[in-house]
């Protein structure tokens, strides 16, 4: 994250732009801008659609469809909402309209301040449902499963399997390697280093996750729910707790409009990553490069939504997959770690922009500095590569080897 940052901020462009700026004459660091863009729509195909399914679940909230339902009658509106290719398109398409009706506002002026105040509701709820979820019936079982690891368990998936997953998560959840943040690193203020702002990023980032867990895994284990089930348990688990609350319905409701506005928050910044890509390389305007965006946005999310219904017999890993998955796959596997490489080889190499100018910027201003011992340079220059490798060799071992 360190790394995006710093091409973000030192070039304000988009990342294909950035390259071309920080690059030496005549290397072709560059024409990995276009990857980090193919990474950009590939994220959107079916990032929008789960947008869709959070503001199609407050609208849910609204009108009352979970009251008085069991687990099962909870589980069976998520299924049918899958099976109706209408609704999520409809709602895909609600998503992506008012994400790139935010962006036409500018990234400050729009997304930041909507997202300052619907960010801290958010958190609010989050402490409310975690209070809730944890005093439910059962619920202790949940907090052992989530919070006592089981070390025979890691034993037989294996070590690497698991440090494997926490890294991938990593990759997925701050978006690297595909320049989708570096759009927010370069409206950083040069008063603070990069180093303190990432991880600033990176501890509020797990600690949202550490309490979504606690959220999610107790109730799983008071409503007899697998805890495995994937994005299914945010759409399963929690409109049974509202269920549990007094008030649950008014709960639920604020909980599924202000998560919406985090994931379209998500979706913001990987389109003004897009706009900026349109308006620098092919110097359109900003309302033709929102106006062409949105409509072949619209049509690459198509696939995603049509896979859980029209197209379901397409199991492009085996049975019970979904197009959903192999983009998924081609994103988290593929594009993240692969460019986070390319990232990284561009900031350390001297055929690149180089250790020193990376340094110099990355540690301009106020704040925690990036170490710049030897054993630092030689880890970071060396040895991450290899780990980084080693990551997107196992994901493609894991999903076709194994």
């Amino acid at each position: 994250m360190v790394m995006e940052f710093s091409v973000g901020r030192a070039s304000q462009k988009s990342a294909a732009k950035s390259f071309d700026v920080l690059e030496p004459k005549g290397t072709k660091w560059h024409l990995y801008g276009y990857g980090a863009m193919i990474g950009n729509y590939m994220l959107m195909m079916f990032y929008t659609t789960v947008g869709g399914w959070m503001v199609s679940y407050a609208v849910k909230m609204i009108k009352g469809d979970f009251v008085a339902l069991n687990t099962d009658g909870v589980s069976n509106k998520f299924s049918e909402m899958l099976a109706n290719p209408a609704e999520q398109i409809l709602f895909m398409v609600i998503v992506v309209l008012m994400s790139f009706f935010i962006c036409s506002f500018g990234l400050q002026n729009g997304v930041e301040r909507i997202t300052k105040v619907m960010m801290t509701c958010l958190f609010l709820i989050i402490l409310i449902l975690i209070v809730r979820s944890v005093t439910l019936s059962g619920a202790f079982e949940g907090l052992k499963f989530y919070l006592i690891p089981d070390f025979k368990r890691v034993a037989e998936n294996g070590l690497g399997e698991a440090i494997f997953a926490a890294m991938g998560q990593a990759f997925f959840t701050l978006s690297l390697g595909i320049g989708a943040i570096a759009i927010f690193g370069s409206y950083i203020d040069k008063e603070y280093t990069l180093a303190g702002e990432a991880l600033n990023v990176g501890i509020l980032d797990t600690l949202v996750a550490f309490l979504s867990g606690l959220i999610i895994f107790p109730a799983c284990f008071a409503f007899g729910i697998s805890p495995d089930q994937g994005p299914g348990l945010v759409f399963i688990t929690l409109p049974n707790v509202f269920n549990q609350m007094p008030a649950g319905r008014i709960w639920g409701t604020l909980f599924f409009v202000f998560l919406s506005f985090a994931a379209i928050s998500t979706v913001i910044a990987v389109f003004q990553n897009i706009i900026a890509f349109a308006e620098d390389l092919w110097g359109w305007s900003l309302k033709k490069a929102i106006g062409v965006n949105l409509i072949l946005i619209i049509i690459l999310s198509l696939p995603c939504v049509l896979g859980f219904n029209v197209w379901s017999g397409f199991e492009p890993f085996g049975a019970g997959t979904t197009i959903q998955d192999l983009e998924d796959f081609i994103v988290s596997n593929t594009l993240l770690p692969l460019g986070s490489l390319v990232y990284l080889l561009f900031c350390v190499s001297r055929y690149g922009w180089g250790w020193d100018n990376f340094i110099k910027e990355a540690n301009t201003g106020k704040g925690l500095k990036f170490p710049t011992k030897k054993w630092v340079r030689v880890y970071v220059t060396y040895i991450l590569p290899l780990i980084v490798l080693v990551i997107f060799i196992q994901g493609y071992w894991s999903k076709f080897v194994k």
